[in-house]
Formats: C-alpha cells, structure tokens, sequence
C-alpha cells in the first residue's frame, strides 16, 4: 500500500469515529501529518508505512506541538524493519507511540483500547497492583508462595504489586491461577505515559534569523513564542487571554499560500488561530489565516492593538 493510500485510510477510519481531521500537511518539512479532534481529545498524527522513518528530530517537534496545542502526538504505521506491527501492541519511537492501523481501528472505532506495549526485552501489559494484591489474599497466597507459582522472586511479585508491568508470559500465568485478568489498557490518548517514562518536553529550537523580527513582535505584544521548525507554521504562540496562535512568515507565494491555507484547518481542529506575516498583500485574510503586512506591525507593541488588528482579519477557527 502506497504512503497516500494509507493515510486516505486512515483519515477516512478517523472521521468514521466522528473525528474532526485537518487537511493534509504537505508542506515539506513535517513533522505531522494531519491533526484530529473528537470532543475534547486532539491527536496529531504521522502516518508511515515504516515507522523506523521517524526520527529523533520529528519525534522532539510533535512532543513539543502536543504539548502546546494540547495534543496527543500519535504514529500510525504498517511494519519496523521488515515486520508488521502487532495488532494490539504500543511500540514507541522517540517518546511518541506508535500502533498498527488495525489497532487505531480498534481503539478509534470499537473503542477497544490495547493492552500491550513494547519494550526493550519483548512485550508487556500493564499490571493492576491492588486488584493482583486482593486476589493473592482472597486465595491464602503469601508473596513467596505466588512468586513459586511464577517462577519469580518474591520481591518481583511485591513490584508487582507496587504497579510494576510484566511480561505477557506472566500475565498469562496470573490469568490462569486467578481466573480474572488483571491488566489494565494502555492509555494511547495520554501519550502512553502510563507505561513509559514521561520524560520532558524537549527544549525549543533556535529561532531562525528570518523569523526573528516578527517573533519579537510577538512577544513585545504579550505572547510566549515557541518556535517550530518541522510544522507547517513557524511557531505556536500561547497568550492566556486568547486562544494559542499559529505563526507563519515569508514572502506571499504560492507555497505560502498553501501553508496559510493548512494552517486554517489545523486550527480548525485544535481551536487555535492563525496568522501569516508577509511583506506586501492585498489579502487580508486566506481561509481564516490573518494576513499582516510586516510593516503594519513593526513599531506595534500596543497588545490590544495587535489582537483588534488580529480580530478583524481572521476569526479563531473552532470545529
């Protein structure tokens, strides 16, 4: 199946679910490739056949843009290396999850959320510490005498019980001895962060020197900034009295264009506006995006004067 084929699929599955999907982003480079909402859960996704194709630099922009636009950031793909994902298994590249269409399908549609996830050493489910607890005592089990059953030290079924994952082999085994599963599913739409380190949001890139005079604008009028350098957009700006704003800035071709364009749908679905600071145009707004003319902003540093000016060329774009 051809790249194009699977997301066609997969958007297509994503509005089946009663998703709201952005356009697609075709703007190289992205780091996403398009953006879904239903209700109050957002996803930005990257769809590849071969997950091993995202990088570490990828992995770092969708991290950053999730936490920005309140987003969880989410890859969908067919196979790593030369096999094909596991259906109902999490893997995970570069601290973003990773599942097979057929589980999205699951989980999207059916509502049926997966239970295992990969890591180094094979896969794993996660472990209910207070169920596995009650169910020993209910039988009369000590820790040593269900760590016998196991094949485990009696410290590993006390981590157990803590809230330690285990290996879908001992699942199996305490599915048999206590005749309840005593595995909860692994929460995609949080990033999986029940089953991995939830490590930082990695650092803002540098700002490129082309940018810097519109961003600095930005901040003068009350916006912290945050630069991008895989999005169709600039930078994602955040205000707490308004809704976050996406950032575009070059001349107004035909790229750029399509880039404002993007930018509206993606806003459409996060609930964000967008703006595009250009040097000369004789639109004021494309599709939503506000459009600004540098020189009407440069000596700005008025806040309600940026957000009148904002107001008035483009509305915030809401699903």
């Amino acid at each position: 199946m051809s790249r194009s084929a699977l997301i066609e699929n997969v958007t297509a599955m994503l509005a089946d679910a009663g998703f709201s999907v952005s356009d697609r982003a075709t703007i190289r480079p992205k780091s996403f490739d398009v953006a879904a909402r239903r209700g109050e859960d957002v996803v930005l996704l990257k769809i590849l056949a071969n997950i091993d194709a995202f990088d570490a630099p990828t992995g770092a922009e969708m991290r950053r843009l999730g936490h920005y636009l309140n987003a969880t950031p989410l890859v969908i793909g067919l196979r790593s290396r030369d096999e094909e994902l596991e259906h109902g298994v999490v893997y995970f590249r570069h601290g973003v999850p990773a599942i097979s269409p057929d589980t999205a399908l699951d989980y999207f549609l059916d509502g049926v959320p997966p239970l295992i996830y990969a890591a180094p050493g094979g896969l794993y489910v996660n472990i209910d510490g207070d169920v596995l607890a009650d169910e020993r005592e209910e039988q009369g089990l000590s820790l040593g005498q269900l760590a016998q059953e196991l094949g485990v030290s009696r410290r590993t079924v006390s981590k157990y019980e803590d809230g330690m994952n285990a290996s879908i082999d001992v699942a199996v085994q305490l599915e048999e001895l206590f005749g309840d599963s005593l595995t909860s599913p692994v929460n995609v739409m949080d990033g999986a962060e029940d089953v991995r380190d939830a490590d930082p949001t990695p650092e803002d890139p540098d700002v490129d020197p082309a940018d810097q005079p519109v961003l600095t604008v930005l901040t003068r009028v009350g916006f912290d900034v945050h630069p991008t350098t895989r999005a169709p957009f600039k930078a994602v700006s955040e205000d707490e009295r308004e809704p976050s704003l996406l950032t575009g800035n070059s001349d107004l071709t035909e790229a750029a264009v399509k880039r404002a364009r993007i930018m509206a749908s993606v806003g459409r679905v996060t609930h964000t506006r967008s703006v595009y600071f250009v040097d000369k145009s004789k639109q004021t707004s494309i599709d939503g995006t506000a459009i600004i003319e540098r020189s009407e902003v440069e000596d700005m540093d008025d806040p309600e004067e940026f957000r009148d000016l904002l107001k008035e060329r483009g509305e915030p774009s809401e699903a």
